[in-house]
């Protein structure tokens, strides 16, 4: 098989999961990335300084600091100019700091290097949406196979799906700036499809929205991303006669991730219910947020072990997303053995058995979440049955599943089939 060269700026989770497993498989390359801490690395003296403690969660496992290549000085700038009052220098997306121009700066400097790479054997090159435009248009010129992994749906049915939202919900459109991508960027995201050899997605959501792409595609493959590490079980109550159902919302606070409608899901339940909410603001011009936010337990950041044990302390994550290539959340807080209700447009039905091991609603619908909530107020023992299902869930997929899964894809299309 074909070593394979990654690049991704931030490394999410699914990244680092499979930057590690194809390092354990011997199949990795180079991993390029933008900012990477190592243990005993001299960034880590770094992340102590307030305006850069961001780069603490760049912090990659000890296995893959001899493949990684990194491109720092934009995202750097970026993460500096993002606590200061001149951020208005990243918003833009043709903005020489902003995202979009860290992610097209990497792309560019993994296309610079593909021809040195060939030197040591073939190789593969795998790369994720919005970052792989200029190394898979080299790569096809060098006969490289482009592997392209789409973490969310496609931009058309985003379209289609959303524009509903500036009838439902006028007042909460600021939260979301995915309406402002340029006809340049979604072309750019148009042709990264057309190049890419295999793609790969975490949820059947996720490939039903590519039927909207209007054109052939390369084969789909849907793997459903890892579980973390289980914890050990923990306590669930048989009835809230004293205790009101704790319900908690992770993510940003953008009505794409349905935080309106669970607003108005658990409006007049405050007897019966609390509502603690982890999550950033997308925008700060967007009243209708704020007013909300004051009812309710708002925390806008926390590291990610505190909001491991925050999800042990609820009884239930509501995930109600209106848009999500997969949702990590859910995983999180089923491997902390706490069920999620989850909408229908992520990775909710992959991974959740509706009344077993956590709920499924219809995404956009109040009514559908409320009666979830209203169900559990009603029956409370079956959120200790669900938690302990979520919890075997988690156990039985680990990290390793999914990369070995990924693996077994790529081989596929390599595999000499048999002449009939």
């Amino acid at each position: 098989m074909r070593k394979i060269i990654i690049s991704h700026p931030t490394g999410n989770a699914n990244v680092r999961a499979t930057t590690n497993y194809f390092a354990q498989v011997d199949i990795l390359a180079n991993y390029h990335t933008t900012i990477a801490l190592f243990n005993n690395d001299p960034l880590d003296r770094l992340g102590k300084i307030q305006y850069l403690s961001e780069i603490k969660r760049r912090r990659y496992d000890q296995i893959i600091k001899l493949f990684t290549i990194t491109h720092p000085f934009r995202e750097f700038a970026r993460l500096l100019l993002s606590k200061t009052r001149f951020r208005n220098l990243i918003q833009n997306e043709h903005s020489f700091f902003s995202i979009d121009s860290v992610y097209k700066n990497l792309d560019k400097s993994v296309a610079k290097s593909l021809r040195r790479s060939l030197a040591s054997g073939p190789k593969s090159v795998y790369a994720y949406d919005d970052g792989a435009l200029f190394s898979f248009r080299e790569a096809k010129r060098l006969g490289i196979p482009c592997l392209f992994d789409l973490p969310t749906g496609h931009w058309r049915a985003a379209k289609r799906l959303l524009e509903v939202e500036r009838e439902r919900w006028p007042d909460w459109i600021a939260t979301m700036p995915s309406y402002k991508d340029s006809p340049e960027k979604l072309a750019n995201k148009d042709e990264e499809l057309s190049l890419a050899d295999q793609i790969f997605v975490a949820s059947q959501f996720t490939a039903q929205t590519l039927h909207e792409f209007p054109g052939l595609l390369a084969p789909v493959h849907v793997i459903p991303y890892g579980f973390p590490p289980v914890c050990t079980p923990k306590t669930y109550w048989d009835t809230f006669d004293k205790n009101k159902l704790k319900l908690l919302f992770v993510g940003k606070l953008s009505q794409q991730k349905g935080i309106a409608d669970l607003f108005a899901a658990v409006e007049g339940l405050t007897k019966q219910v609390t509502l603690t909410v982890v999550g950033n603001k997308v925008t700060n011009d967007c009243p209708a947020l704020d007013k909300a936010l004051l009812r309710h337990k708002w925390i806008p950041s926390l590291p990610h072990p505190e909001i491991l044990q925050l999800m042990r302390e609820h009884d239930v994550l509501v995930f109600p997303s209106l848009f999500d290539g997969f949702g990590l959340v859910i995983t999180e807080a089923m491997s902390q053995g706490t069920p999620v209700i989850a909408s229908n447009r992520c990775a909710g039905p992959d991974l959740i058995e509706h009344g077993q091991n956590g709920w499924l609603v219809e995404a956009a619908s109040i009514q559908s979440l409320r009666t979830a909530i209203e169900n559990l107020l009603s029956d409370p023992k079956q959120i200790g049955k669900a938690g302990k299902a979520a919890l075997e869930t988690a156990r039985k997929r680990p990290w390793a599943v999914y990369g070995r899964e990924l693996v077994e894809a790529i081989e596929s299309k390599y595999i000499a089939k048999p002449i009939l």
